[in-house]
């Protein structure tokens, strides 16, 4: 069906640029579908429509249509392409006779402008011509449309060269992660009497929303289930609005940038799952980010800011935001990342702080490592966040860690990036493996023992020192020296410098071990020719920055007061575990190699981490060097036996 559909692109080749089949296709399978679906009523709401004399028809033509929704024109697709002159006056038409929830769907799509211009590229009698001839689109479930929508958008998608972040999530990555949600929850889901809200900030065509419907429905077919969203692709947010129409799903989806535009202030959900763009930049709404972010925990955004480039964290803290306090249901969450989250950021960074507020208030419940090439427009590694503030008794002030990287089957046909996919079986896996994590961690003999892990809290924390070492210098003067004072811009506005020059080039040559001994010979050669000696701090500075070379042989350079002066060159830094007493590890593990270096306290800051993949690292030794010989061997004697075949 979606290739059926994508087909009408021949149509527009030169008139239109690939990147805007879009704005045609995309509204007009829309309108076809509906047309679709209401064609059994489509009389009855006509007559209905004539025979009413009264303002406010609404809710009685939904009634008569059995629909959300209806359409009061004369026009259907069939009879707007049986006059071809007229069919742009018979679209308008047939547009302009939708119910208002229809209208502000439609409106999204500019599709007026797209008729004229279609109408004079000559194109728009064969264009709707297309659209009227396709079959079956009423016949489709709500979830496979949404599969024609998601696979028609990846196209206009990859023909607009949109960055990697800005992609579709496949139906089984839903599933998993709905499951990963829910299945800790499900003898509650079961219970009687549920209620249950939940949201997407980032909800594209609406996949994960209707998914997690699906899934508690399965559970629990007597759960009242109500979906929030906001999407800001006009677009995607009119093919979800729509999809939501046709279930007569209770709910809103909200139209505008979750940033800046919270459509659902002061509300709280139950459970809420996004896959954000990966990796884009939030500078377009850095303002209104700011300002809510100096509200402190009064706002969204409270724990800090990530740098400009990536807003995953801002996406979570929001999310964050909107749990249903733990007084009530409490709530759980579960968000798709890419690596950067877990470790971007040096201590103290912005991330980094986010990182430990998570952490420090036992929000994070487990991270799953999946396969790469699991999504149409990227083939980067990704991973799922999972947040509860109602964490289970053996998991409070623990983390799960899961690699699920090796569970995916080859696909037998790829769709972009999309190579690989996670199997209903693995899925299961997968979910049980997750359920019965701390189990599986303890015990040894499990043969999944070593894809789970479990931490505590604070084994992602670490304190960052500052290890100095002393500072140790010899005296020279060179021609090196000599050019270094000649470029020297501390000594550029000193009318003496070039004076001081030529009294050193007759002390080329010549090296000092002590800073004393250094300043009286060169005081001295200054004083003999004649030269001023540099007056102020910035100018001695200068001569000295020239006439000094670092040496691990050389005088310990002291500061007035006596303290050592650390080299800046040799500065390093250690991550210490944040319940290891810095000063034994300090003593274990630099004090052997460097016994001369020491910490500076004051530069100590605090960090968190979640370095997924050095925790799973397995040390693969290489191999013998006679098998690589072996092989080698063999290359050689198939090389010479083609050689030897061409040359005859």
């Amino acid at each position: 069906m979606a290739s059926d559909i994508w087909s009408v692109a021949d149509l527009l080749r030169g008139d239109y640029k690939r990147h805007e089949y879009g704005q045609v296709i995309l509204p007009l399978t829309l309108l076809r579908r509906l047309d679709a679906v209401m064609a059994p009523t489509r009389a009855a709401v006509r007559s209905r429509n004539a025979a009413l004399d009264v303002q406010n028809k609404q809710r009685l033509l939904e009634i008569t249509a059995k629909l959300p929704f209806y359409n009061t024109s004369d026009q259907n697709f069939a009879s707007i392409v049986e006059d071809a002159p007229s069919t742009a006056k018979n679209l308008r038409d047939y547009i302009n006779g939708f119910s208002p929830n229809v209208s502000r769907i439609l409106a999204r799509f500019d599709l007026d402008n797209e008729i004229t211009r279609l109408a004079s590229a000559k194109l728009l009698y064969k264009v709707v011509g297309r659209f009227a001839e396709m079959r079956d689109l009423d016949k489709l479930s709500n979830h496979d449309m949404g599969y024609v929508f998601e696979h028609l958008i990846r196209k206009f998608a990859e023909d607009s060269n949109e960055t990697a972040g800005e992609h579709f999530t496949p139906r089984e990555v839903i599933k998993l992660m709905v499951n990963l949600l829910i299945a800790p929850d499900a003898d509650t889901v079961a219970g009687e009497g549920q209620v249950i809200n939940i949201l997407d900030p980032a909800c594209g065509t609406g996949g994960m929303l209707t998914a997690a419907e699906d899934h508690i429905k399965s559970i629990n077919p007597k759960a009242e289930v109500y979906l929030f969203g906001q999407e800001v692709n006009a677009e995607s947010w009119a093919i979800c609005q729509s999809d939501m129409l046709m279930r007569n799903q209770r709910g809103r989806i909200h139209y505008g940038n979750s940033f800046s535009d919270d459509g659902h202030p002061d509300q709280k959900f139950d459970y809420m799952l996004a896959n954000p763009p990966f990796g884009v930049e939030w500078r377009k709404v850095k303002d209104d980010v700011e300002d809510e972010a100096e509200l402190g925990h009064a706002g969204r955004f409270g724990a800090g800011t990530p740098r400009i480039n990536d807003g995953s964290f801002l996406f979570l803290q929001h999310m964050i935001s909107k749990m249903e306090p733990v007084e009530g249901k409490g709530a759980r969450l579960a968000i798709v990342f890419n690596g950067s989250p877990l470790f971007t950021g040096a201590a103290e960074s912005g991330e980094s702080k986010i990182r430990q507020w998570i952490l420090e208030n036992d929000l994070l419940e487990g991270v799953v490592a999946l396969p790469d090439q699991l999504f149409y427009n990227t083939g980067i590694s990704t991973y799922f966040w999972i947040l509860s503030n109602r964490k289970a008794e053996k998991l409070e002030k623990k983390v799960v860690l899961l690699d699920a990287r090796d569970q995916w089957e080859k696909m037998r046909k790829s769709f972009g990036d999309k190579r690989k996919q996670i199997t209903e079986a693995q899925i299961k896996h997968i979910t049980e493996l997750y359920v019965d994590a701390v189990e599986v961690a303890a015990d040894a003999a499990h043969p999944d023992h070593g894809k789970v892990k479990v931490f505590r809290t604070r084994d992602f924390g670490y304190h960052r020192i500052t290890v100095e070492r002393p500072l140790k210098l010899r005296f020279e003067i060179t021609e090196d020296t000599l050019t270094a004072l000649e470029n020297a811009k501390a000594l550029a506005k000193w009318d003496g410098r070039q004076a001081l020059v030529e009294a050193l080039r007759g002390s080329v040559g010549s090296v000092w071990w002590t800073k004393k001994e250094a300043a009286d010979a060169v005081h001295a050669t200054v004083a003999a020719a004649g030269a001023t000696w540099p007056s102020t701090a910035a100018q001695l500075k200068g001569l000295w920055g020239a006439v000094s070379v670092s040496d691990p042989e050389g005088e310990v350079q002291k500061a007035k007061d006596g303290t050592v002066l650390p080299d800046p060159d040799l500065r390093d830094y250690e991550n210490v575990p944040l319940d290891e007493d810095i000063d034994a590890y300090f003593a274990r593990e630099v004090t052997p190699h460097v016994p001369d270096a020491w910490i500076d306290y004051d530069k100590t800051k605090v960090g968190y981490e979640i370095p997924f993949t050095r925790h799973f690292y397995v040390y693969t030794p290489p191999r013998p060097l006679a098998e690589i010989d072996a092989e080698l061997r063999d290359l050689e004697a198939q090389i010479q036996k083609l050689l030897g075949g061409v040359t005859g």
